[in-house]
């Protein structure tokens, strides 16, 4: 069931959650990028609600809920679609090295506002799909501008990672940044060394699915952010892909991927270098990063879907004989032969010169068993 907030709709499931908190004796809003996707009319999925509710009255609240306690008392709960953060009225006390250090509890909703970073994330909408707008974000998201809340000069030195999301708010909702933020970048652009590479990658990743993304690199090339960054790149092609959009970066080896991800993004690269894709190509490294790397090359989905639907084998478990039954046929200790052999195998049968059978594919091996074991 959908209930209808002022132009905008909000799920039962997130109105009930908001409703626990109000039963109790509390206000509740939901805050920041919700509110004002949902006026750009953009669908998310996390959500913020804010509360004069304390951590330990949340706490008891939900009890019994999928939650979890984060750092300075936020609440994380899990539910159905949602991901939601809940956080007690703060005022922001101190940072240290861009890292928030002390926060105060308060039961002041315009103290609350004022911490935030920018007039686009400081709207309030309560159950009832009323909008608080206190710092003119409503003007500003229809206007398509970035406005800082408050000095600038505080809020960027508390934390430089605000330099970085105002520049991803302009890259991924095409928004212009406002004429003080231009200069504060241009001036202090390398705050962003202080910026920690795990924090870094949180931005850039929301960057680079963004269909803006070819445009917003440039424009941080042109500013010497992306130097800052650590990457380069000579052509970007948007793809609906991170690894996809990641292979066509260079970016140092101390950036913070993961395994499955640098793996991925080697794959991509170099099916890049090969600038083709066939059945060796589909075969040494699968269906997705083939396609991904057929975006980047302009090669047609179809075709290669097609051409991987008539590849004889797939993978090496498809091949009608494996290690075990050649160390038999050749009456051999396993060894890097049975390697060569198998590689040998795949390769006919991928190009069509065996058929994949295991009779067939083992006469093969004892006609040509002087070719290995010489």
């Amino acid at each position: 069931m959908w209930y209808n907030l002022g132009g905008e709709r909000m799920t039962e499931d997130l109105k009930n959650i908001l409703l626990k908190i109000i039963d109790n004796g509390f206000e509740a809003y939901i805050v920041g990028g919700y509110v004002r996707d949902f006026l750009l009319g953009y669908e998310s999925t996390d959500i913020d609600i804010c509360t004069n509710a304390l951590p330990k009255n949340l706490i008891e609240i939900f009890d019994g809920d999928n939650i979890s306690v984060s750092s300075y008392g936020s609440i994380k709960l899990r539910s159905n679609k949602y991901n939601v953060d809940i956080t007690t009225y703060r005022k922001e006390i101190s940072y240290i090295n861009g890292k928030l250090s002390e926060i105060e509890y308060i039961n002041d909703i315009e103290t609350d506002i004022q911490r935030r970073d920018f007039t686009i994330n400081a709207l309030y909408m309560d159950i009832d799909g009323n909008i608080i707008d206190k710092v003119n974000g409503k003007q500003d998201i229809n206007d398509k501008i970035i406005h800082v809340i408050g000095d600038i000069n505080k809020k960027f030195k508390e934390d430089p990672l605000r330099i970085l999301r105002a520049l991803r708010f302009k890259i991924t909702l095409g928004f212009d940044l406002d004429n003080e933020i231009v200069e504060y970048i241009h001036n202090n652009k390398n705050e962003i060394i202080k910026i920690s590479n795990q924090r870094k990658k949180e931005e850039i990743n929301k960057m680079l699915v963004s269909k803006n993304v070819v445009d917003g690199f440039d424009y941080l090339k042109n500013l010497q952010i992306l130097d800052l960054l650590g990457f380069s790149y000579n052509n970007l092609i948007y793809v609906d892909d991170i690894n996809g959009m990641y292979a066509q970066l260079n970016f140092n080896d101390d950036y913070p991927l993961t395994k499955e991800e640098k793996d991925n993004i080697e794959g991509i690269k170099e099916i890049l270098d090969y600038k083709m894709i066939d059945y060796g190509i589909l075969f040494k490294y699968g269906l997705y990063l083939s396609l991904v790397a057929g975006k980047i090359l302009e090669i047609d989905k179809v075709a290669i879907n097609e051409l991987y639907s008539r590849m004889p084998i797939k993978n090496s478990k498809e091949l009608d004989i494996d290690g075990d039954d050649i160390q038999n046929i050749l009456n051999i200790e396993p060894s890097k032969i049975i390697k060569d052999i198998t590689d040998d195998l795949i390769f006919l049968v991928l190009n069509k010169k065996l058929e994949n059978k295991n009779d067939i594919l083992k006469q093969y091996i004892l006609d040509n068993k002087g070719m290995w074991l010489e």
